[in-house]
């Protein structure tokens, strides 16, 4: 099969017939691609998976296309649909989380129906503490409204150029940022979560990512020679795995 026809049937997966594929600019099929990658690294099951799925997304396909790709030509870091712990001991989602080391940066689009004409006072007030509790987390909050994404695109383009400029610098190669593929990232993030059971075996990555053992074992055995995992048990044939104390400093 060629590579014109394996991207015609990926993007099959997320409703969209081959004639349509045809006609999407680079940055839509980009942004399908993206969001299709990021549903195979989430647990079939999963809620993660599932909020990526189902959620109407025309005002977040409207900023990753018209916004963040105009500027940065990548959806590299940027992460779709992010879960964080919530202040009440839960989870929320945000609509795109920016974890490029070693800043975090949450990104919401707020829609007037859902955020202001639909809100109950309790909703509003709620909204708001949640975003300050990011801030108490060293998130770095940024939120766009719908109308401005659709009438001053040109003004959100430029106030991500200035704030990546100035959190990254123009060009600035950042020693401690670690260039590492989605399925890397995925996998030391949710071993980063596992906070109760530090060591995990090659079966549990298999099961994580929906990857064969070979593949589980091949990313496993590159994190370990970057220094990212180390052995937990086992003599000369490892079977768990632990992180090392570097990637508890980081965000994914």
């Amino acid at each position: 099969m060629g590579a014109g026809c394996l991207v015609v049937d990926r993007m099959a997966l997320v409703g969209v017939d081959a004639g349509v594929a045809d006609k999407l600019s680079t940055a839509e099929r980009a942004y399908r691609e993206w969001i299709l990658k990021h549903r195979e690294l989430r647990e079939p099951t999963s809620e993660r998976r599932r909020r990526l799925v189902e959620r109407d997304d025309h005002g977040e396909q409207l900023f990753a296309i018209d916004i963040w790709w105009q500027v940065l030509g990548s959806f590299e870091h940027l992460h779709p649909e992010y879960e964080v712990n919530d202040y009440r001991d839960g989870s929320r989602f945000l609509d795109f989380a920016y974890i490029r080391h070693p800043f975090r940066i949450s990104i919401e689009i707020d829609g007037f129906g859902p955020h202001q004409k639909n809100a109950s006072r309790r909703r509003f007030s709620d909204d708001r503490f949640r975003q300050n509790q990011l801030v108490l987390d060293n998130w770095i909050v940024v939120r766009f409204s719908y109308d401005d994404l659709r009438e001053r695109p040109r003004q959100c383009q430029q106030y991500i150029q200035q704030l990546l400029g100035k959190l990254y610098g123009l060009g600035r190669a950042d020693a401690l940022h670690l260039q590492l593929p989605s399925s890397a990232r995925e996998l030391l993030r949710w071993a980063q979560r596992r906070e109760s059971v530090a060591a995990f075996s090659p079966k549990d990555v298999e099961k994580m990512l929906g990857v064969s053992h070979c593949t589980a074992l091949k990313y496993l055995k590159q994190l370990f020679q970057q220094g990212l995992v180390e052995q937990a048990s086992g003599g000369k044939r490892i079977r768990t795995y632990r992180l090392t104390s570097t990637v508890t400093q980081l965000h994914f």
